[in-house]
């Protein structure tokens, strides 16, 4: 789950963004634009600009990334704190989100909200997110103003005014987005129940937005700790994208960035792994404000980056990329027994999950849903993708890759994560390669290792009795 202060698409799986208003605002990635009759041999072809970015890493451990590109006079910044909902203690989720907010509450030399207004004043934008994995914070701006920008970053990462008064403001703030998110949004639950009984020890166990029991007890001493532990230069990545010198922008990069210093100790890490999932689970909720019944298959996979996760992001543009899709063909126009069918590979830093799910029709269960749902998917098990049908899923990756280059944010996104997720800034470079190499035989193989019912948590959600308070069980 992403929770951003606006919004921002990125370019990834477009079954996901389906699955968007049913997990109660959270912003997914989707790949755009599929050219279904392009063949194998021409679309291998296709690549987006190579990424020739520099890195350095200050005395202090801030990793810098620079990538100059002075097609037009505009600069993409961004600063991603490798920090999310996962890092939380159980007992204080909530808080990477709540610094989000925080962090544009003022800082020694900057005023309460004046960071966005400074950007606004000449023509750029800023805005945040946070994930399970990081929080982020970016801004676009013509290229002569770099040195403000860096200066803005780096007051409030050395000098964040992290009041009580601001605590407190912004704590009801994220409270309020909790209650539009997911509270008052039909479905609204589903991601947090799923993700509650298919993890029991890793911090994907809760979502990013926290639980209003923990903001409700969070201290401000216990909110300063995780700022002072969290929000420091050697945890934190400087991506600039754009129209600038390389030597210049690292130049300031050290006036304004040297003087922080790193955290005395090493960055705690929760390091909670999984235990190996064994049998199926399957937890039952029932919610007030569901409309229909609805059935979610979350199935365990593996990380961002590791080799198995291109072919399962194949199978899923294969399963749910558009209404062509596997998922949307039988159970929406064929069986005729659900208004929505999709799925998306929920891929992140460690082992997530693979979603499959349906809003079922009236007059149908989520079991029938469900016993769907796991046909389809045996399908992939079965017998060899098509070349056709494989051919299409590589398009809509290189359609991705393609389109989600143009400009400055994206590429520096692309960046920031395979440095920060995966390790390596290369990775940004080589990641469509290994789509494009992959065979009918890898998805089927990956079907056939991961959509196992002993590795899947099964969520069956029925509509609550009209005037009845919502009931919830789990087996």
């Amino acid at each position: 789950m992403t929770i951003r202060r606006g919004f921002r698409v990125s370019v990834r799986t477009l079954a996901a963004l389906a699955m968007c208003a049913a997990l109660a605002g959270a912003i997914c990635s989707a790949p755009v634009f599929a050219q279904e009759n392009a063949t194998e041999d021409n679309s291998a072809q296709v690549r987006p600009p190579k990424l020739n970015y520099t890195t350095h890493t200050l005395p202090n451990g801030l990793q810098v990334i620079l990538l100059e590109d002075h097609e037009v006079p505009i600069i993409n910044l961004q600063v991603w704190y490798h920090v999310g909902g996962k890092d939380e203690r159980p007992g204080r989720t909530g808080f990477a989100h709540l610094f989000e907010h925080l962090m544009f509450k003022g800082s020694a030399h900057v005023p309460a909200e004046e960071h966005s207004r400074i950007i606004e004043a000449v023509g750029g934008f800023d805005n945040a997110e946070t994930s399970d994995d990081t929080t982020n914070f970016f801004e676009t701006f013509p290229s002569n103003y770099l040195e403000r920008v860096l200066w803005l970053e780096a007051d409030r990462m050395g000098s964040l005014n992290v009041s009580d008064e601001n605590f407190k403001s912004e704590r009801e703030v994220v409270k309020e987005e909790r209650r539009v998110r997911i509270e008052n949004q039909p479905y609204g639950y589903l991601q947090e129940d799923l993700r509650a009984a298919a993890f029991t020890v890793h911090g994907y166990h809760h979502t990013p937005i926290g639980s209003m029991a923990d903001l409700d007890k969070a201290t401000i001493q216990d909110v300063r700790d995780f700022f002072n532990t969290f929000y420091k230069p050697n945890n934190a990545t400087l991506v600039i994208v754009g129209d600038f010198d390389s030597a210049q922008a690292l130049a300031w990069t050290n006036k304004y960035f040297g003087g922080i210093p790193a955290s005395a100790k090493p960055i705690p890490r929760l390091n909670n792994p999984e235990p190996p999932q064994t049998a199926e689970r399957v937890a039952k909720k029932s919610y007030s404000n569901t409309p229909l019944p609805a059935v979610v298959i979350g199935y365990k996979i593996p990380a961002r980056y590791a080799p198995d996760s291109y072919s399962l992001d194949l199978a899923s543009n294969i399963l749910a990329g558009g209404e062509s899709s596997r998922l949307y063909q039988t159970l929406v126009y064929k069986e005729q027994i659900a208004v929505q069918a999709a799925g998306f590979g929920a891929f992140s830093e460690d082992p997530n999950l693979f979603w499959a799910y349906a809003i079922m029709n009236q007059g149908h269960s989520a079991e029938e849903g469900e016993k769907s749902l796991v046909g389809v998917l045996d399908g992939l098990k079965a017998a060899p993708v098509e070349t056709r049908e494989l051919e299409k899923a590589k398009n809509q990756e290189i359609a991705g890759f393609v389109l989600g280059r143009d400009t400055d944010e994206e590429k520096a996104v692309a960046l920031a994560s395979a440095a920060v997720i995966g390790k390596d800034p290369g990775l940004a470079n080589t990641e469509l390669d290994h789509y494009l190499t992959a065979t009918p035989a890898d998805i089927q193989r990956v079907a056939k290792d991961y959509f196992q019912s002993s590795r899947a948590t099964v969520l069956i959600v029925t509509p609550a009795a009209p005037g009845a308070p919502g009931a919830s069980s789990q087996q």
